[in-house]
């Protein structure tokens, strides 16, 4: 039987307290406004993870950009292989709570980074 992977979970830093998530990755460029280092508990900040400065402004959380936004930002992920092959190796031996900022809980990001997570992770697990 396969082993199970650890979780991947998404939570919003306003909202990630001192809940227990595992190892604690913010994986946005812009620190969260009126947090401190303290407050988010923070084991990795991944700033290069995070879109393009121009692509965020791009898209500036609207829902109707969504899909491309979608396109966009997985062609700038694929452009940093490294930091996601990072984030991949350590989602394999451990939970990880990737932290955001956005308002928005269905249409940011870190939504798009974890699905692209998760199916490297899953592609890798029947070739090894």
């Amino acid at each position: 039987m396969a082993k199970k992977l650890p979780e991947i979970q998404l939570i919003r830093a306003y909202d990630a307290g001192q809940q227990d998530c595992g190892y604690r990755v913010l994986v946005d460029r812009l620190w969260p406004r009126g947090l401190s280092k303290e407050e988010l508990h923070l084991d990795e900040w991944a700033k290069e993870v995070a879109p393009s400065t121009e692509l965020r402004q791009w898209f500036g959380h609207r829902p109707e950009r969504w899909q491309e936004f979608r396109r966009r930002y997985r062609q700038e992920l694929r452009e940093r292989p490294e930091p996601i092959d990072h984030l991949v190796q350590l989602s394999k031996r451990r939970r990880v709570a990737l932290l955001y900022g956005a308002r928005d809980t269905e249409h940011n990001h870190a939504i798009v980074l974890c699905e692209l997570l998760e199916s490297k992770r899953s592609a890798r697990k029947g070739s090894r």
